[in-house]
């Protein structure tokens, strides 16, 4: 089984290379840096189990950066500081961390409230997936009932219009759909709409799809006809 990636964003070496090490002993792929920005970028790529994320940070602080993967994700989040304030910890938990360590603290329990956060986010996340009009294709996840859908375990951000889209294409992997015709499947009123609109909301699913496989383009447009979505493996990797 493949070690879960864990992104340890903490400024402090030695304690980012302690908490690496322990991670790295019970089974998880752990990628450390130092600074907000940092944690950002690496986190679009990597895209993390789960986030051990410090408050004091340079560049951003930990909270703005809690915030900004809110914006596009659910990961797990461990907030870790040396902040004892009820007010940090009400305000890291109020704008998305699961959970709080406040340091010294030990590595052993670092590592057990990670198992702990990922067990419930993987119980949600099955537990949503075994909802009613919930079905898989191939490694996308898509919930008619709430018009959500998740590449692998990750959800994306997708508008109703981009979840039909989705849809759509997703049920016919390497067939070519017109324009007009998807037009009539992501719009229920049939209303009069250029059919060129449809160029537009495939930009937009397109630059979502490629935040959660970069390097691959799932959407290829055939010139003068439309569009087909080239479903890529479960691991990430183009289809051959």
């Amino acid at each position: 089984m493949t070690a879960r990636p864990v992104l340890v964003v903490e400024d402090e070496p030695k304690l980012a290379a302690l908490l690496c090490d322990y991670l790295r002993a019970h089974g998880y792929a752990p990628h450390a840096v130092a600074d907000g920005p940092a944690a950002l970028a690496v986190f679009a790529d990597l895209r993390p189990a789960a986030v051990l994320l410090d408050l004091n940070l340079p560049g951003l602080d930990g909270m703005e950066v809690c915030r900004a993967l809110r914006r596009d994700s659910n990961v797990p989040i461990l907030m870790l500081t040396a902040r004892v304030d009820e007010i940090d910890r009400v305000m890291g938990l109020e704008i998305g961390a699961d959970d709080y360590l406040c340091k010294p603290y030990s590595p052993r329990e670092v590592v057990a409230r990670v198992r702990a956060l990922l067990r419930r986010s993987e119980g949600a996340l099955a537990s949503a997936h075994s909802a009613p009009g919930c079905s898989r294709v191939g490694g996308f996840m898509l919930d008619e009932g709430s018009l959500r859908a998740w590449w692998r375990d990750i959800p994306l951000p997708l508008t109703p219009v981009e979840f039909r889209l989705l849809r759509t294409l997703a049920q016919h992997p390497g067939r070519v759909f017109a324009r007009a015709r998807l037009l009539d499947a992501i719009y229920a009123d049939f209303r009069d709409v250029s059919d060129r609109a449809i160029d537009s909301h495939v930009k937009n699913l397109r630059r979502k799809l490629q935040a959660v496989l970069p390097g691959h383009d799932c959407i290829a447009a055939v010139y003068g006809v439309g569009y087909r979505l080239e479903m890529p493996h479960e691991d990430g990797r183009p289809a051959e």
